[in-house]
């Protein structure tokens, strides 16, 4: 009787795993489907794409037969169109992420869990599309000019020094900084979810301001071309949305929420 009644205990666990693998599955695979065909859908528009990506350095060169990107071996190009379609269907998908990402969990939440939930996901995509603005209309066309200062014509020097620069490495570089600040606009969303649910408070953030101002500088070093404009150009933001994280914790935290350095290992039983 007990062995049975352990088969069936069994039986349920393994019920339940394989349904959420399922399920699992078929929002993967939800996604990857969207994120392919907005790759093809993309390709069929990449010069479009890439007209808008090199539109920044454009301006910074200004006018003249001499300003280019080239490349410099014979199937660069064509991968580097395929890179950009890929990148405009990960871009594109991100929502469709987020989407299924809501539908697998939402149904093991509660209404009020799903109610608190939904503002951070809903945030998200925008402050991703707001960081790739950001470094679009704000970074670059201040980082262009200064990098392309330091060109030398012939009139200058015996030898010029003029920018030739590959379109693949020019491509991969404003690629990576789009997701990089997408990314890192995250940080309110990321931060104030762990104040909801009570892991941090906006006071134990405060205290550590100092030390987070390194630690941004630090990844704003890592994730940016090795130059100082570009790292302080992504660290100030950071520090501004650092600050506002901690006014939303404010907001949405429990006010009965402990300091994490004080909440375990402190309370002490009365005699």
């Amino acid at each position: 009787m007990s062995k049975n009644l352990e088969n069936q205990t069994t039986d349920n666990i393994k019920q339940p795993l394989i349904a959420h693998v399922l399920e699992l599955r078929k929002r993967l695979i939800w996604v990857f489907s969207t994120m392919i065909l907005s790759t093809i859908i993309c390709y069929f528009y990449v010069n479009e794409i890439y007209g808008f990506l090199v539109m920044p350095l454009a301006n910074a060169m200004g006018p003249g037969d001499t300003q280019r990107l080239i490349y410099t071996d014979l199937t660069e190009a064509f991968f580097t169109y395929l890179k950009v379609a890929f990148f405009s269907g990960i871009f594109l998908t991100f929502p469709v992420l987020l989407i299924q990402v809501w539908i697998f969990v939402a149904p093991g939440l509660y209404e009020k869990e799903k109610r608190a939930f939904l503002p951070f996901l809903a945030a998200t995509p925008i402050l991703f599309f707001l960081g790739a603005a950001c470094v679009y209309y704000l970074v670059l066309p201040m980082a262009w000019p200064f990098f392309l200062s330091f060109q030398v014509t012939r009139e200058e020097a015996v030898l010029p020094i003029q920018l030739e620069a590959r379109v693949s490495e020019y491509l991969d570089l404003i690629m990576t900084l789009i997701f990089a600040f997408g990314l890192c606009f995250q940080m309110p969303v990321f931060l104030t979810l762990l104040g909801y649910v009570g892991l941090i408070t906006p006071e134990w953030l405060a205290e550590r301001r100092k030390y987070m101002i390194i630690v941004i500088f630090i990844v704003a070093a890592v994730l940016t071309p090795p130059d100082i404009l570009s790292q302080i150009l992504l660290a100030i933001p950071l520090m501004g949305l650092y600050e506002l994280s901690i006014l939303m914790i404010r907001m949405v935290a429990p006010k009965s929420n402990a300091n994490p350095e004080n909440s375990s290992g402190n309370d002490t039983n009365p005699a």
